[in-house]
Parts: structure tokens; C-alpha cells; sequence
């Protein structure tokens, strides 16, 4: 009895890993959104502010930061997943685990699963369409999608993505974020 209890609270554990993991990218998003521009009913976000001071502004944005920030965001996106995989697959090896046990870490590793393929696939195809560079941010309700653009985004854009994510996921138009990352 005390292994079910055990594994369970293994379960548990990861299962709160991967819901703060999507609560800490839903405050990044709504942070971020904060200082937004909205363009018709699509959401767009943007980090440019207008300049109200006398320091000079930089000719070109600085490419080094930007790209730092897309390869922390999918450095942070990978840890915390291998980190709720590994826990998970613990849970589903242990010969004392019962069956719901199993069960539960089954479908939480292919919603994981599932996860990083959407968001590879979202990834690729906002690039594709000549975007700097995309990380995209699944959870259960709703997606984030990061998009350098270096002449901004406009609602033609925002609409570009919100129909590959659309196209690649089950969610509606307003579970989807879009944020400019500048």
C-alpha cells in the first residue's frame, strides 16, 4: 500500500513540475503582453517602447540578445520537460506501481510528447515563412508563440501564425498568443 501511495505522489510531483513550468510561461506571457499592441482581435505583443528620453538609439537591434533569448527559452523549455519525463518513466517502471499509476504517467508522457512535436512542427513552419526565429510554448490552455520579425509584426503576420498553429493544433483563435520578441 505504501508503494501505491509512493508512486502517486511521484506522479503527483511531476504533474505539478509540468503546471508550474506552464504557469511560470503564462506570467512570462502576460508580462510581456503588458506592454503590448493589439491589432484587430489578434494579440500582439511587442517589447519596442516609444523613446522618451534623449539617449541615443542604437542603429540595429542587437542580434546576440535576441538569439540569447530563443536559446535560453528552449534550454528552459527542454529542462523542464526531461525533467517531468524522467520522473514519469521512473513511475512507470517500478514493479510495485499499479495500474492507474501506469496509466497516468502513460498519458502524461505522450501529452508531453505530443507537446514538443506540435511545438517543433509550429517552430519550423513560422521560419519557414521567413521569420528570424519562433519558440512556441504549449500547455493545456492555450500556446504562446515568440516571433523575431525584423520589420515587426502586423496582422497579416499575427494571422500567418495563428493559421499554422491553428493548422498543427486543436486550439482556437483565442488560445493563441502571439508575442514579438525585440
Amino acid at each position: 500500500m505504501k508503494q501505491i501511495w509512493k508512486r502517486r505522489a511521484v506522479v503527483a510531483g511531476v504533474l505539478v513540475l509540468v503546471a508550474a513550468a506552464v504557469y511560470l510561461n503564462w506570467r512570462y506571457s502576460d508580462s510581456v503582453e503588458d506592454s503590448a499592441k493589439v491589432l484587430g482581435e489578434s494579440t500582439l505583443v511587442s517589447s519596442r517602447e516609444p523613446v522618451t528620453n534623449a539617449e541615443p538609439v542604437p542603429a540595429e537591434p542587437e542580434k546576440p540578445a535576441e538569439n540569447d533569448y530563443f536559446a535560453t527559452a528552449r534550454l528552459s523549455r527542454k529542462q523542464a520537460r526531461d525533467s517531468a519525463i524522467s520522473m514519469l518513466q521512473e513511475a512507470e517502471v517500478d514493479e510495485n506501481a499499479d495500474e492507474a499509476t501506469l496509466n497516468e504517467a502513460s498519458a502524461t508522457l505522450q501529452v508531453l510528447a505530443a507537446y514538443t512535436v506540435a511545438e517543433s512542427q509550429i517552430e519550423s513552419l513560422v521560419t519557414a515563412k521567413g521569420y528570424a526565429d519562433c519558440v512556441a510554448f504549449m500547455g493545456p490552455e492555450s500556446i504562446s508563440v515568440v516571433v523575431s520579425a525584423p520589420n515587426g509584426l502586423n496582422a497579416a503576420d499575427v494571422a500567418r501564425i495563428k493559421d499554422i498553429v491553428i493548422s498543427e493544433t486543436d486550439f482556437k483563435p483565442e488560445q493563441i498568443k502571439i508575442v514579438e520578441a525585440n
